[in-house]
């Protein structure tokens, strides 16, 4: 805000008192509450960002230095946590500093750009693999931190959040894994494991305890993990790595985090909130209530007159809802609300017969086409209808049909027994009338009803003959007149008498007479069929 100082004396007597008001009016000063465009720039109020300028309002993170952008040198090559400000290389085994200044990385594990937040961040190990890059047999037990002493404790019994970026490389280098958030009531406890690269995490030594963990997974990105913590005493240290689990890593496995905020969880929650009717006069605007706050409200960034409590009522108009927050020494502004009166949309599509016609919108409607109705919704909401219309058609549908001779074909409410054409009317599931037309004809099957097998090469062998549309003979048995099993077998070759029943029984022949056969048949419809008869064995 411009601070203007001036000597009414001097003033007085230069240009005289009666002058006095004329030249404080050529220097005027934005008022940045009280809705009016003071300094005739056009601007009014918070939209005078120059004269009018709040930051907006973010949580104070306890972790110094979150974003790994104050530095005490330009890291040069890895292993140099020391040259971020107020961090701690917790953990023998060394976490890497990275930043846009200077060294950004392993060659093979690079990290994902942008950065979050600023220009730096930091990479941990979780393992480390033998071999040439490591040296000697994979060490599953390397595990880096880094850890900070907290500008103020973690008070016992109160609800914090830790909100982070957690980096990955690509898949292969950042498999699956559990990140884990560890505390201290002392920072004497920092750094832990000293000269010791196998100790581990921090559990493996005094004073530390877990105050949260995540699953984390992801290739080439960055993502926003969110950590609730209450912790059970005061906590003064904090260091964030791998889990405890020890598993020998097949490569490098590698991570990276970045803006560590650590604030009260109601500084996270200092933002409007809605409650209410959006569509009526309801809403409530609400931000938490502090004793030690002053607050004004604005929409659109021009001051609402009045509205200086932490609630705001009878929210109508549309726009874009803030406020500026006042403390002993800071100003804030909240991150805008959108208060967009919300317009619900259905889409109906619907067919009716020719010579029918729907009621929509007061009228009667026989066309086909796309109608539009604007509703209002219990609460007092636009509701806008889409009718999509259309009409039936009436073309004809032609549906050929094989049965066997024994057999009776139903459509509609009718049923037909012989091969011919027919004309069929039916309903539609919508209502109207639909013609079909059936071409109805009978599967081409022969069942000989006696075979003679003599060897003369004529009628030697009993089996089934049909045309085409016989799929399959998936059964054949063959029973004596005391219903004795005389022969059986599957997945027959219609119409081959090499496939068929021989006449014999266990190897011997049987005697002439009549005997029982029963089939089951596939054909081309799908449908498997049951039949039976009788046939009469000569000799």
């Amino acid at each position: 805000m411009k601070l203007f100082f001036y000597f009414p004396f001097f003033f007085g007597s230069f240009l005289g008192w009666e002058n006095f008001d004329t030249a404080l009016a050529a220097y005027p000063v934005e008022i940045c509450d009280n809705a009016l465009d003071d300094d005739a720039d056009g601007l009014i109020d918070l939209n005078d960002t120059v004269d009018c300028n709040c930051p907006v309002a973010l949580p104070q993170s306890l972790i110094p230095n979150p974003s790994f952008e104050e530095m005490n040198c330009c890291p040069q090559d890895r292993s140099e946590l020391h040259c971020c400000k107020d961090w701690i290389q917790a953990s023998e085994a060394t976490t890497d500093y990275l930043h846009t200044c200077g060294w950004m990385g392993w060659p093979d594990l690079p990290p994902p750009l942008p950065f979050p937040d600023g220009e730096g961040c930091v990479g941990f190990r979780n393992g480390r693999v033998g071999g040439p890059i490591g040296g000697g047999d994979p060490q599953a037990n390397w595990k880096e931190y880094a850890g900070a002493c907290l500008l103020g404790p973690l008070k016992a019994g109160t609800a914090y959040r830790f909100e982070f970026w957690v980096g990955f490389t690509n898949a292969f280098h950042s498999p699956p894994t559990n990140i884990v958030f560890y505390g201290t009531a002392d920072c004497m406890y920092l750094p832990f494991g000293v000269g010791n690269e196998q100790h581990g995490c921090p559990l493996n030594g005094p004073g530390w305890m877990e105050l949260g963990a995540l699953p984390i997974s992801g290739g080439n990105q960055w993502k926003l993990m969110e950590i609730s913590v209450t912790p059970l005493v005061d906590i003064r240290a904090i260091a964030i790595g791998p889990d405890c689990d020890e598993s020998p890593p097949i490569t490098s496995y590698y991570y990276f985090l970045d803006n560590l905020v650590l604030a009260d969880v109601q500084q996270f929650n200092f933002k409007i909130t809605a409650s209410g009717n959006p569509c009526g006069e309801g809403l409530t605007l609400d931000i938490p209530d502090r004793d030690t706050l002053q607050y004004q409200w604005y929409k659109d960034g021009v001051a609402l007159i009045g509205q200086t409590g932490h609630r705001l009522l009878g929210v109508v108009e549309e726009g874009e809802y803030q406020v500026r927050v006042l403390g002993p020494y800071s100003c804030r502004i909240t991150p805008a609300y959108k208060h967009k009166i919300p317009v619900f949309t259905t889409s109906i599509d619907s067919t009716i017969c020719r010579d029918e016609a729907v009621f929509f919108n007061q009228t009667s409607i026989a066309k086909t086409g796309q109608y539009i109705d604007t509703l209002q919704t219990p609460g007092g909401c636009d509701s806008i209808v889409t009718l999509n219309l259309g009409i039936a058609a009436e073309d004809t549908d032609t549906v050929f049909v094989k049965i066997l001779e024994s057999e009776t074909y139903r459509l509609g409410n009718r049923s037909f027994t012989r091969p011919g054409g027919y004309d069929v009317v039916l309903t539609a599931a919508n209502g109207c009338d639909s013609l079909v037309f059936l071409v109805l004809d009978f599967y081409d099957v022969f069942i000989p009803n006696a075979f003679s097998p003599n060897g003369d090469g004529f009628n030697d062998g009993f089996t089934l003959f049909a045309g085409d549309g016989l799929q399959e003979i998936v059964k054949l048995e063959i029973y004596d007149r005391w219903g004795g099993l005389v022969y059986r077998t599957g997945d027959l070759e219609p119409g081959s008498f090499q496939a068929g029943w021989d006449g014999s029984r266990q190897g011997k022949p049987s005697p002439p007479g009549v005997y029982v056969w029963q089939v089951t048949l596939v054909f081309d419809d799908g449908k498997q069929r049951e039949l039976a008869g009788s046939v009469t064995l000569l000799r």
